[in-house]
């Protein structure tokens, strides 16, 4: 089933590619490298809602990103989270952190979000591409 993915999520990221389950997007904050995964299937908002073949498939995604993400930004800490509370549409949030960014040790959400500027947008979207 296709999914409409929610409005927030078209506003604040940019779509990077599609694996078999899920739509991967960049979030737009430039203080963290962070994608999220937004399985394609309708009206989901836990895991648990979708049938165990997907869920494996899920998770065999959310590994596979998190390697990538890895690779790509240089990482030995990733954040890899599934919260839903303000926008209740199933999404993995996969972050790179480091203990040189902004918010460590604690969460992103508590220091506000940089928008990417257009060069390093690109430039960010092209390396994780890069990496697909």
């Amino acid at each position: 089933m296709a999914n409409k993915i929610n409005k927030n999520f078209l506003k604040d990221s940019y779509f990077i590619t599609n694996l078999n389950l899920c739509s991967v997007r960049l979030i737009d904050n430039s203080k963290f490298p962070w994608i999220i995964l937004i399985p394609n299937r309708k009206n989901i908002i836990d895991i648990t809602e979708l049938k165990s073949k997907d869920q494996m498939l899920l998770m065999k995604e959310i590994i596979y990103c998190s390697k990538l993400m890895k690779k790509t930004f240089k990482t030995k800490k990733l954040n890899v989270e599934k919260i839903g509370n303000i926008i209740p549409q199933l999404h993995i949030h996969i972050i790179a952190r480091s203990n040189k960014d902004s918010s460590w040790p604690l969460s992103v959400w508590v220091v506000k979000g940089k928008s990417y500027s257009k060069t390093l947008l690109k430039k960010t979207i092209t390396k994780i591409k890069n990496n697909f």
